[in-house]
């Protein structure tokens, strides 16, 4: 999710490139309840808050990873995680328990 989101980079505010006000690496919004923009730009906050809004999806286990991502999320382009899917695989895989 990350991967679409930010590459992978830690966000602050972009001014008029921005998304509204979405923030750090999964581009959290503060005005969305995500926390606030020191929270949000906490690595280890902003991907407990995703797992967190993960785990209250009915059946995101047996979900295709993009949908599962879109619904946490709900970008407007619900469909831009899947291209991430074998590039986010391979990361875990290499850095699982590392």
């Amino acid at each position: 999710t990350s991967l679409q989101e930010s590459k992978l980079e830690n966000l602050g505010h972009l001014g008029d490139s921005n998304d509204h006000d979405s923030l750090g690496l999964f581009q959290q919004r503060p005005s969305s309840g995500w926390g606030t923009p020191e929270q949000i730009t906490d690595p280890e906050y902003s991907t407990t808050a995703f797992l967190k809004g993960l785990k209250q999806v009915d059946g995101w286990q047996d979900m295709a990873l993009t949908d599962a991502a879109q619904t946490v999320q709900v970008s407007a382009y619900p469909d831009a995680y899947a291209q991430w899917e074998q590039q986010a695989a391979d990361l875990v895989a290499q850095h699982w328990n590392s």
